[in-house]
């Protein structure tokens, strides 16, 4: 299992490549050649279109969405029976999306936008590299992608299934830690893990500025992991 996406805009295409990590956790593991990591946000997204007779009007790619609530946008919500764009229908998977999502007098074509650049920005990096798609979701550079992929992209439900087991940078203790074997995605050039046992005893630890994925192992006995410049840890066995 193992294991970088927030707000409303159309998203424009960054180019950023990262070096990767590499040395396992007891020094030994051999090392799995490392991918350059996509930009996270992904090429711009195009939206619903604005003219089907199915699908609700919204605006243009490249133009601001900014109006465009976020998923958790507090305050009173638009029943969902009342949801509907200014021209033609939603679709039975789309308005399920909109549930509890479009605050009131808010655009709901302007919430579908939010969803459906999720599911570009996957698209996207999918096919540039599934590790990196997978561990977006984890670290939540793609945010909203459970709900997203849910209703709008189903066939992604894989990269969100996978993710659950994940772990982005940071330090993971007690009962969130999982025993097996994890890959790095997208680690940077200052990768560096800690796995310690009861009484904070040192069972692993290691560091990487080869750019190049490295393999670790969550034994049952660890009680804390930790990781820094490593992006994401994944799941070993779950690749597609």
């Amino acid at each position: 299992m193992r294991n970088p996406f927030p707000a409303c805009a159309a998203v424009v295409l960054t180019a950023a490549a990262l070096a990767a990590c590499g040395s396992s956790a007891d020094g030994t593991d051999p090392e799995a050649a490392g991918a350059q990591r996509p930009a996270a946000s992904g090429p711009a997204a195009p939206g619903p279109s604005a003219t089907t007779a199915t699908e609700p009007a919204t605006p243009p790619a490249g133009e601001p969405t900014a109006s465009a609530p976020a998923a958790t946008a507090e305050g009173p919500k638009t029943p969902v029976d009342e949801i509907t764009p200014a021209t033609g229908t939603f679709t039975k998977e789309q308005k399920e999306y909109l549930k509890d999502r479009v605050p009131k007098g808010m655009d709901p074509a302007a919430v579908l936008q939010t969803g459906q650049e999720t599911c570009d920005k996957l698209h996207y990096l999918v096919k540039a590299d599934r590790d990196t798609a997978v561990g977006a979701i984890v670290t939540g550079e793609v945010p909203d992608a459970k709900d997203a992929v849910a209703g709008l992209c189903t066939q992604h439900q894989d990269l969100v299934d996978e993710a659950a087991y994940g772990y982005p940078d940071g330090k993971h203790t007690g009962k969130k830690l999982r025993p097996g074997v994890y890959r790095s995605a997208s680690p940077t050039t200052d990768c560096a893990w800690q796995i310690e046992g009861a009484g904070g005893k040192e069972l692993a630890s290691g560091t990487s500025d080869t750019g190049k994925s490295r393999k670790i192992t969550l034994p049952d006995s660890a009680r804390t992991f930790t990781s820094t410049g490593c992006y994401a840890w994944l799941p070993e066995g779950a690749a597609g």
